[in-house]
């Protein structure tokens, strides 16, 4: 296991509330709806129990639409995290609101990547003692972990945010704003048909519903 870096590291994770047919919504269609909410909801416990259980430093729950959903009162009874709403008309501007408001380095993960470890967090946190940036770039051509020490300026700018094309935009905005940083092997998330195939296929489907 990757050594412990020497500073407090926080880590948000991002997620929507568990509503039927809002989330998930291409496994629905193989799924169905609620099956696909629940599947959700257990990726998001998931990745909030990876986070505490990495001990790097605090772990705020980023929550869309808001705070109100029962089932994130649950998380944050479960697992002692804070609740913070998604605030941004978009979600480059909500990770930049993320990022402005942390006092210290800070780790924004997703919920549908459930290969992420806690020894990628480490690596991720461990990375960034010497990097402005760390990135864990999905094999869809998205990431599914962005960390820095500060806000970097026009990261977010102009993403095509869902499509092919993120982290090869992320790279170039890393570029311009004249960043360094490094990336981790890819890890895959957990969207299409095939996706769900490979998490029964890997053993992880009974971990995420548990």
């Amino acid at each position: 296991m990757t050594s412990a870096p020497r500073r407090e590291t926080a880590i948000a994770v991002f997620a929507k509330a568990p509503v039927a047919g809002t989330v998930k919504t291409r496994l629905a269609a193989v799924l169905g709806a609620d099956a696909a909410a629940s599947l959700h909801a257990g990726l998001v416990r998931h990745a909030v129990a990876t986070a505490v259980q990495a001990r790097l430093g605090p772990v705020e729950l980023r929550c869309l639409p808001d705070t109100a959903h029962p089932f994130f009162e649950r998380c944050r009874q479960d697992s002692g995290v804070t609740l913070a709403p998604q605030r941004g008309a978009d979600l480059g501007a909500r990770m930049l609101e993320a990022f402005a408001a942390a006092d210290r380095p800070l780790i924004v993960i997703g919920a549908d990547c459930p290969a992420l470890t806690t020894e990628h967090l480490h690596a991720a946190a461990a990375a960034l003692e010497s990097k402005d940036a760390v990135l864990i770039p999905a094999e869809d051509g998205g990431y599914v972990l962005l960390a820095s020490n500060r806000p970097i300026p026009g990261l977010f700018a102009d993403v095509a945010w869902g499509s092919a094309a993120v982290m090869t935009q992320t790279r170039e905005r890393l570029t311009a704003a004249r960043a360094s940083w490094t990336e981790l092997p890819a890890l895959w998330d957990v969207d299409r048909p095939e996706d769900y195939a490979r998490l029964q296929r890997e053993g992880l489907l009974a971990e995420v519903l548990s």
